[in-house]
């Protein structure tokens, strides 16, 4: 058996407490928007140190609801970059906003206040910054840039919850926060789930009338541009068995990586991204110019792998600005490999993953 990208089997089957929780859910009769939604909103608040929480139905929902909540519409612009999978790209086109993209740093794969500012128009009314792989984005510099303008920034926190720079966690920096609890994610649910973040007030009850109507009261919408997005009971109850996990599992994945790291050190393969608090390791990524002999080398030594992500935004047919040009994007979408990397990894496993590294990288 090929050992998996992922294998999400391994981190339910057995947990007695995350059964519980879901029983007591079943239980209660009440399966949206009540207490276990209620207290996982200040559980999570407590542990990011920000003052609001609104649990949604989705990463990409809290993506358009945040983008909502900061007044963002039709003329306006978004910028944010196009090598995370397209989410934040979506969800401005839901909100009727222009898409611009910004290009990232060789270093990391990550934008920095020098590639967001040279994407900047008069236009430009929110800048995502996404914390790509697991690793925090220079998000202070770029909130700098961005208020000395008047620009709202959203931080795409999908793949970094609980990654921390300077004593506060990714999500506390920007005007507002999007998260995403898809199963997958270092904080996940057994289903889908989201949420949008803020320490401003008014940004948060905004999100909170937004994803369910609009409603300010049942029935009473006072909000334009409402949907449905919710965070489900069941959803939530496991979301707070898994939060006070969140850092031991977080240190684990950092370790997995760094296994990875020294296996390839003298090598030409290199991972994307390395890096102590400020790195969650949500995704173990390797540049290699050789990809696809790689990915073969490793599977014939039964190690899975996959690509995150392999179309750039700016080249997706229907998202696309085929004129933009983003060289550093643009090469890294084809040398980009993605390792195992969960935190129910067994020892074996990893002892082969190292060495088939090391075999496939010396041979290359």
């Amino acid at each position: 058996m090929a050992i998996p990208v992922n294998d999400l089997r391994r981190g339910v089957l057995a947990d007695e407490e995350l059964a519980a929780a879901v029983d007591r859910v079943t239980r209660s009769g009440w399966y949206v928007l009540g207490e276990e939604t209620s207290a996982f909103e200040r559980e999570l608040g407590d542990y990011l140190g920000v003052a609001h929480v609104v649990g949604v139905a989705s990463g990409t929902d809290a993506l358009e609801l945040a983008f909502t909540a900061l007044g963002g519409g039709p003329g306006q612009e978004v910028v944010t970059v196009a090598n995370a999978g397209g989410y934040s790209a979506l969800a401005a086109r839901r909100c009727g906003m222009h898409v611009r993209f910004a290009d990232v740093e060789e270093r990391d794969l990550l934008a920095s206040s020098r590639t967001i500012e040279e994407a900047l128009t008069p236009r430009t009314a929110i800048v995502v910054v996404t914390h790509l792989y697991g690793k925090m984005a220079p998000v202070a510099a770029i909130c700098d840039l961005c208020r000395s303008r008047g620009i709202a920034v959203v931080e795409d926190c999908a793949q970094a919850v609980g990654a921390h720079t300077s004593g506060r966690y990714a999500g506390s920096f920007g005007d507002a926060a999007a998260f995403s609890f898809y199963p997958t994610k270092n904080l996940g649910a057994i289903g889908d789930g989201g949420a949008v973040v803020s320490c401003d007030e008014e940004v948060a009850a905004r999100a909170r009338r937004l994803r369910q109507y609009g409603w300010g009261v049942k029935y009473r919408v006072e909000e334009d541009g409402g949907m449905n997005s919710r965070l489900d009971e069941i959803q939530a109850a496991v979301l707070r068995v898994r939060l006070p996990r969140l850092d031991e599992l977080n240190r684990r994945r950092r370790e997995i990586a760094g296994r990875y790291a020294n296996a390839l050190a003298s090598s030409a393969v290199a991972m994307a991204q390395d890096g102590g608090g400020d790195y969650v390791a949500h995704l173990a990524v390797v540049r290699t110019q050789r990809r696809a002999a790689f990915a073969d080398g490793l599977r014939a030594r039964g190690v899975s792998t996959a690509v995150h992500y392999p179309v750039p935004d700016h080249r997706q047919k229907i998202i696309g600005t085929p004129t933009v040009r983003l060289p550093v994007t643009e090469e890294a979408a084809g040398q980009i490999l993605t390792l195992p990397c969960f935190p129910e990894l067994e020892r074996e496993e990893i002892e082969i993953l190292c060495a088939a590294l090391s075999e496939v990288a010396e041979w290359l």
